[in-house]
């Protein structure tokens, strides 16, 4: 069992960060904990900034994973708006952009990831906004106003909740996006088709097969999109969701491994026995899949947590977990549970039209990998409950909705 007593220092205070300091205390560690974050804010959900928070609903405290005060309870030392430059392994200390050195005995790295940068002519533009923070929440709340035409670019889940959260604004919008289909690199073909027409249906111009050549300014500011067929796409502000690119420089420059993210084992242990790495940031091993991969999600996050708290404290460690994900859209409620790896089947349970379904994704042996619920929980928990046990599933029967799913998920 490792020391309790030693001093832990927690870079990153995102969701990872903060439910790793949280868990510690829970799982018995008496020693310091040092939590430090760049933000000016304790630790906060990220999820609601595309949707309730962009509707001005609520306040920072709902916002908030935890009270300020639970860290001076719990002796957790928050350390914010405090940025770590650097990483000395051999003398167990980051160095502060204050200046300051902070010592470690144990370190986790919780730095999360940032927006992609769209690196075309006039990317720079004021109007033009990312999210991924509550700074960035904020600027693009200013930004969407009724009657505000909005050009968003990329139709991911960040562009199409924002795109959502915008017409029921009152906003003009329209999204522009590479592939061939809304959600093409993250959903099923049913799944995006049903996406796709659920926004238009709501106003939602949506251009398909496009790329971005330029953003057009007047006075400093965008007023346009380009494209490279030259069609121009005129707006007030624009927001730009093409994807996130892990925080591992910090990991890199102390010489850890790094390969899209800082490669971790199960135990969410780095190749350093005294650093451990957590959250967006990490490529983590997936047991279920028999690979590794990048997860960007909060139970990915709260799952990574545990694994590193766990393995500090001595504790059994958590069991291989099924992913999972979801999306609020309009009056949609979509849960995907499981990643969509070696697939041969899909099979889509109830009708589209509707407005309540799911869709199965089975591999040759009909072991079910993944399932994408749309307001259709029961079909989400017995798709999690599938997953886990690998048994083989009959496609047909999953097919039929009159067979029971929970007969089907035992």
């Amino acid at each position: 069992m490792s020391d309790v007593s030693a001093r832990v220092v927690i870079v990153g205070a995102g969701h990872a960060g903060g439910s790793a300091a949280a868990l510690l205390r829970q799982y018995g560690w008496q020693g310091p904990i040092t939590l430090i974050g760049g933000e000016p804010v304790p630790p906060y959900q990220r999820p609601p900034l595309s949707k309730t928070w962009l509707h001005g609903a609520g306040a920072l405290a709902d916002l908030l994973l935890r009270p300020a005060a639970f860290y001076r309870s719990s002796r957790i030392e928050l350390q914010s708006a405090c940025n770590v430059l650097a990483i000395d392994r051999v003398g167990g200390t980051v160095r502060l952009a204050q200046g300051d050195d902070v010592a470690y005995d144990h370190l986790i790295l919780a730095t999360g990831a940032h927006a992609r940068v769209l690196p075309v002519p006039g990317h720079d533009l004021a109007g033009i906004a990312v999210l991924r923070s509550l700074t960035d929440a904020d600027h693009l709340r200013s930004l969407i106003v009724p009657g505000a035409h909005i050009a968003i670019v990329g139709a991911g889940y960040i562009g199409l909740e924002v795109a959502a959260s915008a017409r029921s604004l009152g906003a003009d919008v329209v999204v522009i996006e590479r592939e061939a289909r809304v959600l093409a690199r993250v959903a099923s073909t049913p799944l995006s088709d049903f996406f796709q027409r659920r926004h238009a249906e709501a106003g939602v111009g949506i251009m398909l097969d496009v790329t971005v050549d330029a953003f057009e300014g007047v006075g400093g500011r965008v007023a346009a999109v380009r494209l490279t067929d030259g069609t121009v796409v005129a707006c007030d502000a624009a927001l730009v969701g093409v994807g996130v690119v892990p925080n591992d420089a910090l990991a890199q420059a102390g010489g850890l491994a790094c390969d899209d993210g800082i490669v971790v084992d199960r135990a969410a242990r780095t190749a350093d026995p005294a650093i451990h790495a957590i959250g967006d940031c990490t490529r983590r091993p997936l047991p279920l899949y028999g690979r590794t991969g990048r997860l960007e999600s909060v139970p990915n996050a709260t799952e990574q947590a545990k694994q590193a708290a766990a393995d500090l404290c001595g504790r059994a460690p958590p069991p291989p977990e099924v992913p999972w994900f979801w999306s609020d859209q309009f009056d949609i409620r979509l849960q995907i549970a499981g990643l969509p790896l070696d697939v041969a089947e899909i099979v889509v349970r109830g009708d589209p039209q509707s407005g309540s379904f799911a869709i199965f994704h089975l591999t040759g042996g009909g072991v079910v990998q993944c399932v994408e619920a749309v307001n259709a929980p029961a079909e989400f928990m017995a798709g999690r409950m599938m997953i886990a046990r690998r048994r083989p599933a009959v496609a047909s029967r999953l097919r039929d909705v009159s067979c029971s799913i929970r007969e089907l998920a035992g």
